[in-house]
């Protein structure tokens, strides 16, 4: 697995999910194992064959989270610089064709959310406002043409 681009609090994250799996996930699974034994022949025991496919999942799950916390690059506040735009910041844009503000934290790719306005650092519009200032006009190419934006302001992506 290649470097993975996390902020502080996506690396917190991920560490939590992580200790999560190892002792709550995997006691409950164990658990649901055993009763699934207890009730006899394995062969017909839909309730144990569901039992280790969840095993299976969560096991990968771990094994997925241990090599991304190994070779994560964590992108520190104290890395970040507010006068270009940068993983860990909070964009606010005005968008000209559109004539709306809208705001984005700029995050790892494994820690996108657009539900949360949490976008990619590789994603069309991530990609194209890293490294711009204030005040900047930032075309972005999509594939239904170009959108343009005007930066109006950076922030530290953890303040309110």
């Amino acid at each position: 697995m290649a470097n993975v681009v996390l902020t502080e609090a996506g690396f917190k994250e991920r560490e939590a999910e992580l200790y999560n799996l190892k002792v709550n996930a995997r006691r409950e699974i164990a658990e649901k194992i055993k009763e699934a034994r207890e009730q006899g022949d394995l062969s017909e025991n839909a309730e144990y064959d569901a039992a280790k496919d969840e095993q299976r999942d969560i096991e990968a799950r771990i094994a997925e989270l241990e090599e991304m916390l190994k070779n994560a690059e964590v992108v520190g506040a104290s890395e970040l610089t507010l006068d270009k735009i940068g993983v860990g910041t909070k964009v606010k844009v005005y968008d000209e064709d559109e004539d709306e503000e809208m705001e984005f934290t700029i995050v790892g790719s494994s820690e996108a959310n657009t539900l949360q306005h949490r976008i990619s650092n590789v994603s069309p519009v991530g990609a194209a406002l890293i490294g711009h200032k204030v005040d900047d006009i930032v075309e972005v190419v999509v594939p239904s043409g170009s959108l343009q934006y005007r930066v109006i302001s950076i922030e530290h992506a953890d303040q309110n």
